[in-house]
């Protein structure tokens, strides 16, 4: 290939793989060159050596792309998320270890044909939002290296701004899988907690951490949630994914309920630009038909309060006790002083916050009936990184007026390109709603991505044109209909599509919420897609365009206990698709665990 990179998007390098236009070793050898001859950012803490590289990417050269969803995709980890055989710092060498083992969620993706570039940077264990809190350096903005790149997931947020990977993992805690994004022109992804696996990660305060991710658009944070997303039996921390009914009005931005906080509990450090940014970013949401609901913030920003002036900062303290009281010396000072101060909480200040905690959970309720999202600044202002050392603690705590609720709160956030200041200093705004939503979230972040214009990263490359999460709209006078069987293309019954003059759309999957099953009789063999309430999975389907005056005629021939119902697809949004009655399954083969019909074909040999 051609010494210039292509594009790191996730679909556009799959394609490029389909078309043999290079292959993963070459990609990986140019992306390699490019990190060699990039400015220091104080980006990484160590880079995979190339010749490790290159062996993953020649075993994806021996498998069909489709077969792996991240085939070929080059990613970062942050440095405090194990991968096997690399050293594990979290920012601070006296800590250090190699894991036998890489973390659950590392595995997944590696699994699912991602390949490991390198352990980035951060805020020594994981302690602050401003990325400058490390022996490797202060991590500079990949826009201004003047500037702060944020925190704690600096070197992450850095790495995929400036094209040295495409997607990288994080943690979040407070805020640290949001404020580099904002910084850095990228979509940050903070999941509900448990929804990935913390196994393998170095704790902060573990009953709040979050893996998060990184990436150019909201589409790309999205595929690698599917892959990375699962409970883990052995993670005390896991949590199933439960979906809210409420994800579905999430699907829709018309007629949207959009909370805003009182103009007078909106915080912008006198930056009157981040302002004007953040109004323009309102703007933008009334325009595509939200309707924004004034809230009360006050008892959101009590619970952040907690986070800091409360016991939880005990929660590090017991993270790394055996180090700070033998080896007080090996830590940041930053670090070491807010860290030692989790020493001092007694059992009945944790109780008494919690106790305060949980009424503000109960005032929050409250405000969640009269809104569907919650949109705020993801930061107030940014700092540069010289005035950050000379207030290191004030100027961290103003970061994290708008994030340190949101894990404590139990809540699932977004954060999305919203802008540029007039200097070219990104900005960035970030939708919150309920736990185990998503998908319907990052929907939402993609059209207000395109609606910003704002790019990919640092990269100057605009962001696709296509319709949220990448997918073609269906043309005028038809309606998308998800297939997951004999009806798929190539199969037996694609002909009754075809002949219709259905067009293919895309492939994709559904949400993580249906069981999957070989019905018995044929031929053709046929699969049943069962909706569940928990113990769902995300399942492989096609969606087509039908002419609407052929709806009728298509259905009339659906045997049952086959019917067309809402199928969820997995970036949030529904479409009409091939359900089956879950009675229809007591003699059926369950095959979830494959993933899909083709799947299914290849292993029966059908």
């Amino acid at each position: 290939m051609t010494s210039e990179l292509p594009s790191l998007l996730i679909e556009d390098l799959r394609r490029a793989y389909r078309e043999r236009r290079f292959t993963p070793a070459e990609l990986i050898t140019s992306l390699r060159e490019r990190l060699d001859a990039a400015p220091d950012r104080a980006v990484w803490i160590a880079r995979l050596p190339l010749e490790r590289m290159l062996e993953h990417a020649r075993a994806l050269e021996k498998r069909p792309v489709d077969e792996l969803p991240l085939y070929g995709v080059p990613f970062a980890i942050k440095d405090n998320i194990d991968l096997a055989g690399v050293p594990t710092t979290a920012a601070c060498a006296a800590f250090s270890y190699v894991p036998a083992e890489s973390a659950p969620v590392v595995q997944k993706l590696i699994d699912a044909g991602a390949i490991p570039v390198g352990k980035t940077n951060l805020d020594q264990f994981a302690t602050g939002l401003v990325g400058t809190r490390s022996p490797w350096g202060a991590c500079r903005n990949a826009f201004d290296p003047q500037y702060i790149s944020g925190g704690s997931s600096s070197g992450s947020a850095v790495a995929v701004a400036l094209g040295f990977a495409s997607f990288a993992l994080g943690t979040d805690t407070a805020g640290s899988g949001r404020i580099p994004a904002a910084f850095n022109n990228l979509v940050g992804l903070k999941p509900t907690r448990g929804r990935l696996s913390t196994r393998g990660v170095v704790p902060a305060c573990r009953s709040l951490d979050c893996v998060s991710i990184f990436a150019l658009t909201s589409e790309d944070a999205a595929r690698v949630l599917t892959v990375a997303e699962g409970f883990d039996a052995d993670d005390p921390y896991s949590r199933r994914v439960r979906t809210p009914a409420s994800s579905a009005r999430l699907a829709q931005i018309e007629g949207l309920r959009v909370g805003v906080p009182r103009a007078s509990q909106l915080e912008f450090f006198g930056d009157a630009e981040y302002e004007r940014l953040f109004a323009e970013a309102l703007d933008r949401l009334s325009a595509l038909g939200a309707k924004l609901v004034e809230i009360d913030f006050a008892p959101f920003l009590d619970a952040a309060r907690l986070l800091y002036e409360g016991p939880w900062v005990a929660e590090r303290y017991v993270a790394i006790a055996a180090l700070i009281e033998e080896r007080p010396d090996a830590l940041h000072p930053v670090t070491r002083q807010i860290i030692e101060g989790g020493a001092r909480p007694t059992a009945a200040d944790a109780f008494r916050a919690q106790y305060r905690l949980m009424t503000l959970r109960r005032a929050t309720e409250a405000t969640w009936d009269s809104i569907d999202v919650l949109v705020t600044p993801t930061a107030g202002t940014i700092y540069r990184i010289e005035d950050v050392e000379r207030e290191p603690l004030l100027l961290n705590s103003r970061l994290g007026y708008y994030t340190n609720f949101v894990n404590l709160l139990d809540l699932s956030a977004v954060a999305v390109p919203g802008g540029f200041r007039r200097d070219g200093l990104p900005f960035g705004i970030t939708l919150i709603a309920r736990a185990f939503e998503e998908r319907p979230l990052l929907a939402l972040a993609s059209r207000l991505h395109r609606a910003a214009g704002t790019g990919l990263g640092a990269l100057e490359q605009p962001i696709p044109a296509d319709d949220a999460f990448g997918r073609p709209a269906s043309p005028a006078g038809t309606i998308p209909l998800a297939v997951c069987g004999a009806h798929m293309e190539g199969l037996p019954l694609n002909r009754e599509l075809v002949s219709r003059g259905a067009v293919f759309l895309r492939r994709t999957r559904t949400a993580p919420v249906y069981r999957f099953y070989a019905l018995p009789g044929g031929p053709p063999a046929r699969p049943g897609l069962v909706r569940v309430a928990q113990g769902g999975a995300p399942i492989e389907v096609e969606v087509w365009s039908i002419p609407e005056e052929q709806l009728g005629s298509f259905m009339a021939g659906i045997p049952a206990p086959l019917g067309i119902g809402r199928v969820q697809l997995e970036d949030g949004s529904s479409v009409p698709g091939f359900l089956c009655e879950a009675i229809a399954t007591e003699d059926a083969r369950d095959i979830t665990a494959l993933g899909g019909w083709r799947a299914w074909l290849k292993l029966s040999g059908s």
